[in-house]
């Protein structure tokens, strides 16, 4: 379990985020929600009340408190005064301030700074502890996966699971009716992993798939954004992404660009097995021998 310091060991440029990153793994499962909602918006959250920051995270404030106690901090001022701090010194530092868009920047140059800002900041945010665990889970062939998106994500939970499904077996789209897919979670257990992605606005009916996949033993993974679908709460592991662009959509860029860093982890660890699924499924589509 991770230790209680005097005072947060930061050091130099590193500032709590990273701290934090660095020990998500060490976390209890309340504890880690507390980390997500403060990571997704950081470090905004954490200069809110300890009941808003309860109330986001969906914990108890005495769970905040223990949270931050974890964290090295006496008290939750102590804690807000180190964050006061660091958000003092990066508006400060030129490197910290975002650059002024010159006049000749275009629709098309503006919109693509801002996502490859969104996927710079999302890998920067995505504790390592926690990517290597959504790993694991995906190379256990002893679990099955089972994947679902919503209205706009459904592709890439569709792209997911035609990848997954060549690296290994036992690997499913949840997808039709909303109303037929409690014929699928009723067999789910402890072997099962629900993969949800869920970004503004959520969706009611995947988060209660989730709740009902919780309850029946499965692990969810939730993919969301920075202001955290509801699914977080009883989420095992959360991947936040950042979303926002120059658009009345959501990007969903820097989502697909995390998962395919997970594919890619994927397919290497359980390269001689999906090597020979690959060789499989190239004799069966030129038509020979099964």
């Amino acid at each position: 379990m991770m230790t209680e310091p005097d005072q947060p060991t930061t050091t130099g440029d590193e500032t709590l985020a990273t701290l934090i990153r660095s020990r998500l793994g060490d976390l209890t499962p309340t504890e880690r929600r507390a980390a997500h909602v403060l990571l997704s918006n950081y470090p905004f959250a954490g200069l809110e009340t300890v009941a808003q920051f309860a109330a986001r995270a969906g914990v108890s404030a005495p769970s905040i408190l223990r949270f931050i106690a974890r964290l090295g901090f006496g008290a939750y001022a102590d804690f807000q005064r180190h964050l006061k701090d660091e958000l003092e010194a990066q508006l400060q530092s030129p490197l910290m301030k975002q650059s002024q868009e010159s006049a000749s920047t275009t629709p098309l140059s503006g919109f693509a700074a801002a996502v490859l800002t969104n996927v710079k900041q999302t890998f920067e945010s995505v504790a390592p502890a926690e990517f290597e665990a959504i790993l694991s889970i995906m190379t256990d062939t002893k679990r099955r996966l089972h994947i679902v998106g919503g209205r706009l994500t459904e592709a890439i939970a569709l792209y997911a699971v035609r990848h997954l499904r060549v690296i290994r077996p036992e690997v499913t789209l949840v997808e039709g009716q909303a109303a037929t897919w409690r014929d699928q979670v009723i067999d789910f257990g402890k072997r099962d992993v629900l993969i949800v992605f869920d970004i503004r606005r959520y969706q009611d009916d995947i988060i209660l798939l989730a709740q009902e996949a919780a309850e029946r033993g499965a692990t969810i993974v939730l993919f969301t954004d920075q202001w955290l679908s509801p699914i977080a709460r009883f989420a095992r592991h959360v991947i936040s992404t950042r979303t926002a662009v120059p658009s009345n959509w959501d990007s969903n860029v820097a989502i697909l660009a995390v998962v395919e860093a997970l594919i890619a982890g994927a397919t290497k660890s359980l390269w001689e097995l999906s090597k020979a699924r690959m060789e499989a499924l190239e004799m069966l589509r030129k038509g020979g021998p099964r």
